[in-house]
């Protein structure tokens, strides 16, 4: 029997807006409202409003929630400062990717660990299953928050016109509570975009003036709505890692070439830590295939599970592909042995449906913004 898809608290504005709406882990989330590349062109040069209210938020409190996530997670999160977020990820015993997060501290002993929507419930238990011994609460905030993201070189004058928080004093990577439209929310400045841009946690209560709030700052700046479809061409021209794509409980983060997560020199145990330790030294010695970017020389789209050749061998697999609007060609991220995955490396294609398609090897990103 299939569960109904979960409805965030602007389902009935998205469909009011014409959105086509898709199930995304769960959830009945606009996968587009017109045309997806006008949509990611305007978060390219303008400004996109988004509805992550799918993400999965999670509480840690306590005294030891700082000891307890660094016990938890990869990363030394004793280190992160109040107001600031870290990008982490939490594995299996094994070094398997569960998860990557983003770990906001929100005061001396609180911290929001923010988790992809298809793994909430996952990370979710795994905590809850480790929190044992600490003195630390693990709480399922995910009914507590809805989340809206505004992205784009627009986006800080958008915001500049709904709130009097402190914007230019907001570092990439940090977080302040406010208000914004006249909305208790936390401002992050945070996104998965490539572009600058601020994601708001709000009561799903304030989520629908805070649209219409944003919606009406943003006329004067070109900020149209945004769907899931235009943020992973975004993200993908980024070079942002997806889970369930370049992403996986089969690789470690030294697989993922985001080895630097993990933080060795923090104090005590922490889960994983000996699988982890081997398989660094593992890429040291005897590197695993790495991830690379692909631009296409012809028009052909590659997808996910795609095999990368070169002289007549699979070397690789493609883990996403879609076209970009900003180059202009198909691109794709992949994972190929470490002797093709130098930058300009000749003879290598996509295996499209039998035919043999020649791409060029690029360093990642596709895509990077202009201070």
């Amino acid at each position: 029997m299939s569960t109904a898809p979960r409805l965030t608290a602007l389902d009935a504005l998205h469909r009011s807006l014409g959105a086509t709406m898709t199930d995304f882990a769960g959830w009945d989330m606009p996968l587009r409202y017109a045309s997806e590349r006008d949509e990611h062109n305007a978060v390219r040069t303008r400004a996109g409003l988004f509805d992550l209210s799918h993400m999965g938020e999670i509480t840690v409190t306590g005294p030891e929630a700082a000891a307890f996530l660094s016990y938890a997670l990869v990363g030394n999160i004793a280190t992160v400062g109040n107001g600031r977020a870290r990008y982490t990820m939490i594995v299996q015993e094994d070094g398997g990717i569960v998860d990557d997060l983003i770990v906001y501290r929100l005061g001396e002993t609180e911290y929001m660990v923010v988790a992809n929507a298809g793994n909430a419930q996952i990370v979710l238990d795994a905590l809850t299953g480790r929190v044992g011994g600490f003195d630390a609460e693990v709480r399922d905030d995910r009914d507590a928050y809805a989340l809206l993201a505004v992205q784009g070189p627009e986006s800080p004058a958008i915001m500049k016109a709904v709130t009097d928080a402190d914007l230019d004093g907001l570092k990439y990577y940090a977080g302040l509570p406010g208000t914004v439209a006249e909305v208790p929310a936390l401002i992050a400045r945070t996104g998965y975009t490539g572009e600058d841009g601020f994601e708001l946690f709000v009561a799903p209560e304030h989520a629908e003036q805070l649209w219409r709030a944003l919606t009406e700052a943003g006329a004067p700046h070109g900020l149209i709505p945004c769907g899931l479809s235009c943020r992973d061409t975004l993200r993908l021209e980024a070079g942002m890692p997806l889970y369930g794509h370049e992403l996986t409980t089969a690789l470690t983060p030294f697989d993922a070439g985001l080895g630097r997560v993990v933080k060795f020199e923090k104090e005590g145990d922490f889960v994983g830590r000996e699988a982890l330790t081997a398989a660094a030294e593992r890429a040291e010695t005897a590197p695993p295939r790495k991830l690379v970017g692909l631009i296409a020389e012809g028009r052909r789209v590659p997808r996910a599970g795609f095999p990368v050749v070169a002289d007549g061998k699979v070397i690789g697999e493609v883990t996403s592909g879609a076209p970009s609007p900003t180059l202009g060609k198909p691109i794709a991220m992949a994972y190929v042995d470490a002797a093709f995955a130098a930058p300009g490396t000749e003879g290598v294609g996509v295996d499209i449906r039998g035919t043999h398609e020649p791409y060029e090897v690029v360093a990642l990103p596709f895509y990077k913004r202009q201070k």
